[in-house]
C-alpha cells in the first residue's frame, strides 16, 4: 500500500471553507477541497505549511525578565527580551496568579479581554471560551465594536433601529437577480474578499451569484479608486473616486434628484423624519453651499455630467445601493452609510424587491446568500458584572490615558486604568491601527 493510500482524512472546517485534512502518523500532509464546493479557496492549500513553519510557537514561552524577577519588575525589556520556554503546568501557574494579583489588587475593572477569530466554529471559539472563562473570575473590561465595521455598528441602528443591514440578513442575491436593473457599489465588491467568513465557509457561491446577475441584465456600476474591487464577470461601469470621497458623491446624487425633482416625496413625508433639514443643507441654504454636482467633482474627480447622469439612471429603475465595510473604515467613517441611506429614501424603494440599500455584499462568504432564518448557535458566556466598555480601536488611548474622559455614541465615558490585558486568538499587532502608539503602551 502507498503512503498516500495510507492517509486518513478528516473533514475539516475553517475561515477559508471546508476541506479533507490528510493526516498520516499524527502529520498533516495535505489538504484536499470540499468536493462539494464548486470554487475552493487556493488559501487551503497553504495550511500544511502553517502547521509546520519555523514560526509557529508550540509552547508556553514567558519573557525572561518577567520569568525571573516576577510582576512589577523592570520592563524596559519588553519588545527586546528573549522569551523562555516552559511547560504547560508552569505556564497555567503563572497566568492564574496573575490573574488573582490582578483581581485582589485593582480588581476586575483591572482587567481587559479581548480576542480576534482563531477557530472558526462555535465552542472551539478562542473570544467565546475566554469571555466566559473571565466572567467566572468575575468580569473584566470588554470592547464595543469591531474593526469590520465599528462606525456602522454605531450609527446604523440610529438611523433604522437595526444592524440587519451590515450584518444581515440582506437582500438576497435571487432578489437582487429578478428586481434590480442598477446596482451602485460605493466601494465596490471585491470577490477576493468572499473567499472568507468568521464563522467558516462551506461552498463558495458569491461568483456565482454575481455571474446570475449579469446574466438577468443587471447593470452595475463600481464606484472605488480600484477596477478591480469588482468582479470581471459584472462587466460593470468603472467610476474612479478619489479615497474617502464617497459622501460628498451621494451629497452630489442626492442635490440632482432633488433640483430635477426626482426624488419620492410621498415615500420620504411618510417614512423618514429630518428630511427637511438635510434638503436645507444640500441646497446650501445652512453654509452657502450647493451640494450639487459641480461641487461634488471638484472633491471626487468624478466629471459633474456623470454624477447628475448616474441620478437619473437611479430615479429611472429599481436601483440597489450597495455600500462596502471599508468605506467606513475611514475618518467620519459614519458619514457615508448614513448618506447612502438617506439617498435609498429618497429614491423610494427601500422595502421594495431588490431596491433599497445593503452593506456588506461580497465582504465575506455568505452576505446576501437566502439562508433559512434561524437562531444563531451560541455557546454561553454568562453575565459580565463589569460594566465598562472601551470601543475596539482606543485599546492604545486606553492603556496610555487611563482615567481620561472620552466621547463614544453620546455618552461621555472614562478610559479604565487597565493592569491586565488577556488577549487570545489573534495578535493585537495584527489588528490595531497606528502600531508606534501601541509600542508605547
Amino acid at each position: 500500500m502507498s503512503n498516500v493510500a495510507s492517509r486518513s482524512q478528516i473533514h475539516t472546517g475553517s475561515h477559508w471553507g471546508l476541506y479533507d485534512a490528510e493526516v498520516q502518523d499524527g502529520h498533516l500532509m495535505a489538504v484536499k477541497p470540499f468536493a462539494k464546493d464548486p470554487h475552493p479557496t487556493p488559501l487551503i492549500t497553504a495550511m500544511p505549511s502553517a502547521v509546520y513553519h519555523e514560526s509557529r510557537i508550540l509552547r508556553p514561552m514567558v519573557r525572561r525578565g518577567f520569568l525571573e524577577h516576577g510582576p512589577g519588575s523592570d520592563r524596559t525589556g519588553r519588545g527586546v527580551e528573549p522569551f523562555v520556554p516552559v511547560s504547560w503546568d508552569e505556564a497555567l501557574d503563572l497566568i492564574a496568579a496573575e490573574l488573582m494579583r490582578a483581581k485582589n489588587t485593582y480588581g476586575n475593572e483591572g482587567i481587559y479581554a479581548s480576542s480576534g477569530w482563531a477557530s472558526a466554529g462555535v465552542f472551539h471559539n478562542a473570544g467565546t471560551q475566554l469571555y466566559r472563562f473571565l466572567n467566572c473570575l468575575g468580569g473584566y473590561v470588554s470592547q464595543v465594536t469591531n474593526y469590520s465595521f465599528g462606525a456602522a455598528s454605531v450609527i446604523v441602528p440610529h438611523i433604522v433601529g437595526t444592524m440587519a443591514p451590515v450584518i444581515g440578513p440582506h437582500t438576497a442575491w435571487p432578489t437582487l437577480r429578478d428586481h434590480t436593473r442598477l446596482m451602485v457599489m460605493f466601494g465596490g465588491m471585491a470577490p477576493k474578499n468572499a473567499q472568507v467568513s468568521m464563522g467558516g465557509v462551506g461552498r463558495h457561491k458569491s461568483i456565482d451569484w454575481l455571474a446570475e446577475l449579469r446574466q438577468a441584465g443587471v447593470t452595475s456600476v463600481n464606484i472605488s479608486p480600484i477596477r478591480s474591487d469588482a468582479a470581471d464577470l459584472l462587466e460593470a461601469e468603472w467610476l474612479p473616486i478619489r479615497p474617502n470621497a464617497d459622501t460628498a458623491l451621494m451629497l452630489g446624487l442626492a442635490h440632482t434628484l432633488v433640483v430635477e425633482g426626482l426624488h419620492d416625496e410621498a415615500f420620504l413625508e411618510r417614512y423618514c423624519v429630518g428630511f427637511d433639514k438635510f434638503r436645507a443643507y444640500l441646497l446650501g441654504q445652512v453654509d452657502g453651499q450647493p451640494k450639487n454636482a459641480t461641487w461634488a467633482a471638484a472633491i471626487t474627480d468624478i466629471p459633474a455630467e456623470t454624477i447628475r447622469g448616474l441620478a437619473r439612471r437611479m430615479a429611472a429603475v429599481r436601483t440597489m445601493l450597495a455600500v462596502s465595510w471599508s468605506v467606513q473604515r475611514a475618518d467620519h467613517g459614519e458619514q457615508p452609510y448614513w448618506t447612502a441611506i438617506t439617498l435609498a429614501a429618497m429614491l423610494g424603494q427601500v422595502g421594495l424587491p431588490g431596491g433599497g440599500f445593503g452593506f456588506g455584499y461580497g465582504a465575506s462568504s455568505g452576505s446576501g446568500s437566502p439562508r433559512p432564518r434561524m437562531p444563531q448557535l451560541k455557546l454561553p458566556t454568562g453575565e459580565n458584572p463589569v460594566k465598562a466598555v472601551i470601543p475596539v480601536a482606543r485599546v492604545a488611548d486606553m492603556l496610555l490615558h487611563p482615567g481620561a474622559p472620552f466621547a463614544f455614541n453620546g455618552e461621555r465615558l472614562t478610559y479604565p486604568d487597565i493592569r491586565l490585558v488577556y488577549w487570545c486568538g489573534c495578535s493585537p499587532f495584527h489588528k490595531v491601527q497606528d502600531l508606534t502608539r501601541l509600542l508605547r503602551d
